[in-house]
C-alpha cells in the first residue's frame, strides 16, 4: 500500500489522484485511468469532478466525445500535495 493509503486509507478518489501524481506531465482519458488503477470507468468519472473543481486536475477536450486529464502542476493545493506525497514517500521508504 502506498503512503497515502497508510495514512487515509484507500478510496477512488486518493487512487486517481496518486495515479495522476506518479504520472504527472502526461496527458490521459477516463478509460485510461480507469485501465491503470483498477476502477471502472464510471468510477473514475465520479471521482475526477471534485477534482477538476479544485483545479488539482485539468481537462481539455479532443473532438465532441474524448476528455482528456492532467495534473495541474501550477496550481498551489497540487502543489502542496506534491510535496506532501514526495515527502511522505521519503519518509515511509516507498
Amino acid at each position: 500500500m502506498d503512503g497515502l493509503g497508510k495514512i487515509f486509507g484507500r478510496n477512488a478518489q486518493l487512487i486517481v489522484l496518486e495515479h495522476l501524481i506518479t504520472n504527472r506531465g502526461m496527458t490521459t482519458y477516463l478509460s485510461g485511468i480507469a485501465e491503470a488503477t483498477g476502477l471502472s470507468h464510471s468510477s473514475v468519472a465520479r471521482v475526477i469532478e471534485p477534482l477538476l473543481d479544485l483545479n488539482i486536475v485539468k481537462e481539455a477536450k479532443l473532438g465532441k466525445q474524448i476528455r482528456t486529464f492532467t495534473l495541474s502542476e501550477d496550481n498551489e493545493v497540487t502543489k502542496l500535495v506534491m510535496q506532501f506525497y514526495a515527502d511522505l514517500e521519503k519518509i515511509l521508504g516507498e
